[in-house]
């Protein structure tokens, strides 16, 4: 077996050794009534940032659908390939989460990518994906210090997915009952902290 794969099996060892003993009851269960989690969670595919782990959940908990840059595309149901849009309406008309999170975080390569360009041997998937949040990024790129153009960048584009999260009707109408909540989070690696989306300018620490 390789490296990678060797890995993988010693990592399966330990959840069979030590998780598995006493979490069996809570799989079973899950596995005979179904998953009813809380929250659905936008979040970026970056091995650094990983709610299950930041948010400290059990299995059940949560209904996480990542991708490159955490983005979430306007509504457009044209009958064409829609994984995001596909997951959302899932998660929200079967499942009934009563939130949505859009995570973003510190060093996306995604978003450094919508600043800088993307580089040629992504052009078949990622250039045109993170194309959607390329105006928005140039904008901030014109309103903030280069300093400090990551990280605004980074939050810009988890406002965008909100905002685009609001395009689909059956999430804008749960969440004007009150059914439903979206919320916008960043996560700093290096810190391990997360800033909240409010309605000021910029992210400020979760309290």
């Amino acid at each position: 077996m390789s490296d990678i794969e060797d890995e993988l099996t010693a990592g399966y060892r330990r959840f069979r050794a030590e998780h598995w003993p006493t979490a069996h009851a809570e799989y079973e269960a899950l596995a005979t009534k179904g998953q009813k989690p809380h929250t659905l969670i936008v979040a970026c595919s970056d091995s650094r940032a990983d709610p299950a782990l930041i948010f400290d959940a059990k299995p059940g908990e949560l209904f996480v659908v990542r991708n490159v840059a955490n983005l979430v595309p306007p509504y457009e149901p044209d009958g064409k390939l829609h994984g995001v849009s596909a997951a959302l309406e899932f998660g929200v008309k079967v499942l009934g989460v009563k939130r949505i999170v859009v995570m973003g975080h510190a060093h996306c390569g995604g978003v450094n990518a919508m600043i800088n360009g993307a580089p040629d041997i992504v052009a078949d998937f990622v250039g045109p994906w993170i194309a959607q949040g390329t105006p928005v990024v140039q904008h901030v790129a014109e309103t903030v210090a280069h300093d400090q153009l990551e990280r605004a960048a980074e939050e810009a584009i988890v406002r965008l997915s909100i905002r685009n999260l609001r395009t689909f009707p059956w999430i804008a109408e749960r969440e004007a009952r009150g059914d439903l909540k979206l919320s916008g989070l960043h996560f700093g690696i290096s810190e391990g902290a997360l800033t909240v989306m409010t309605d000021k300018p910029r992210f400020e620490p979760l309290a």
